[in-house]
């Protein structure tokens, strides 16, 4: 397959979507995939997800302009998904 280009991002507001949070990050580049990650037992969102790209450029574009940055009122953290 083709390398993805994945950013893991953490402390997302409970009500924000996976499509919120794809629109907000393609100011950053060509999202190809955003995945929040849901408590299977409550099914409710964890809180945080993983929003990938389709170059790295894009994914390193992301981390530097939304790490730390207010979205729905938290602060989100955006650094490179471990593999």
């Amino acid at each position: 397959g083709s390398p993805r280009f994945s950013v893991y991002v953490g402390k997302i507001p409970y009500q924000t979507t996976e499509d919120d949070l794809g629109n907000f990050f393609s100011q950053a580049g060509h999202v190809t995939n955003v995945r929040l990650v849901i408590d299977r037992e409550t099914g409710r969102p964890k809180g945080f997800g993983f929003c990938e790209f389709a170059d790295e450029q894009a994914a390193q574009t992301a981390i530097s302009q939304f790490n730390g940055v207010a979205f729905n009122g938290r602060s989100l953290r955006v650094n490179m998904a471990n593999r």
